[in-house]
């Protein structure tokens, strides 16, 4: 963890670089709208004018939660393993939209409930799955910390191989009721609020899941407002493997795209730790869950995506993809006013 001190703002020069080369684009000013934000904030993390996004990947954390005891899911933390295998194996949602969209797809047992043998599948596995946040904190602090240090030392190496930006992704049968109850104390909002249908609860399922993050946040309070001592009480391995992710982007300069509402909830968590960490993430799409909306808010950060999505794996983040692509192919290939006879717009008062 204490590499942690070593994270610092982006230098916001290069983002004014890029801004300024949007800007002699044969186009009315800040006409590509977020997307040249976007575009700008990966040049001040890459500290260039001319950054690439090229070299991508998706980072899938998967490990199991003992809260599905409690009855908060349609199915036993069993598929946990089988959806692990399957995106290892290059079968699942994600692997399909990494192909078309040229990403590597890495999937990481960092706490999955039992031992998988599969090619492919990193295994990080920090303990065989979270206990149940109902009863009692889900791990350790010094399970969190391990965790965390797990997915900033995955960054570290896909670094240190040339990777430019990661989008983050999970796999964790009962997941969703974790981030429900960090959700609700992160955001001051009661459970009931921040609770959503998970995978497709019925409604009968939907109040019990409820009042199982009420009791969860009972049971493990008081809060003192310690980031890895809440992860510790309410968190998940996944969730926790996917702080790493965004802390470590910050330090070792990757841009990290959130995913869906369990992964804005590890972001949220990362900026509690490191606020600086903000500057290298971007958001992928709004989730469907309740949540996902106010998480986005709190870092401060805008999705362009807004499409109901709620499939998990990355399966969001990565549809950020082909726009940025486009983004950049406007960004390095349009015309220009000083060579198409255009005249340039200037910015009104």
């Amino acid at each position: 963890m204490d590499r942690i001190k070593h994270i610092v703002p982006v230098d916001r020069k290069y983002a004014d670089l890029a801004q300024a080369r949007w800007d002699s684009v044969a186009k009315p000013l800040r006409s590509f709208g977020l997307l040249e934000d976007m575009w700008n904030r990966i040049a001040a993390v890459q500290r260039t004018d001319t950054p690439n996004i090229f070299n991508r990947a998706v980072v899938v954390m998967c490990a199991d939660n003992g809260v599905v005891a409690e009855g908060v899911t349609q199915s036993d933390n069993t598929v946990t393993s089988v959806c692990a295998r399957e995106i290892a194996s290059g079968r699942s949602n994600i692997n399909v939209l990494a192909d078309v969209y040229r990403a590597e797809v890495v999937a990481v047992d960092i706490g999955i409930a039992r031992d998988i043998q599969c090619k492919g599948l990193l295994n990080r596995k920090v303990a065989f799955g979270s206990n149940n946040i109902a009863a009692g904190p889900a791990m350790t602090v010094a399970q969190a910390e391990e965790a965390i240090r797990t997915g900033m030392d995955i960054v570290r190496d896909l670094s240190n191989n040339g990777m430019k930006l990661i989008v983050t992704g999970e796999m964790g049968i009962g997941n969703t009721t974790p981030t429900a109850a960090l959700s609700s104390v992160l955001l001051g909002l009661p459970p009931d609020v921040v609770t959503g249908r998970g995978a497709g609860l019925s409604t009968e399922g939907l109040e019990r899941k409820i009042a199982v993050v009420k009791r969860a946040i009972k049971v493990n309070a008081p809060y003192t407002g310690n980031a890895v001592e809440l992860l510790s009480k309410l968190g998940s391995y996944e969730i926790a493997g996917m702080i790493g992710l965004y802390l470590g982007g910050a330090v070792y300069g990757v841009t990290i795209v959130i995913d869906g509402v369990i992964s804005a909830v590890a972001a949220a968590v990362a900026a509690m730790i490191a606020p600086d960490s903000v500057d290298y993430m971007l958001a992928g799409h709004v989730s469907a869950e309740p949540a996902g909306r106010g998480l986005i808010g709190k870092l401060g950060l805008h999705a362009v995506i807004d499409g109901g999505l709620k499939l998990g794996e990355g399966t969001g983040g990565i549809l950020l993809l082909p726009l940025l692509d486009g983004a950049a192919a406007i960004y390095y290939n349009s015309h220009r006013f000083d060579v198409s006879g255009i005249e340039r717009y200037v910015e009104l008062k």
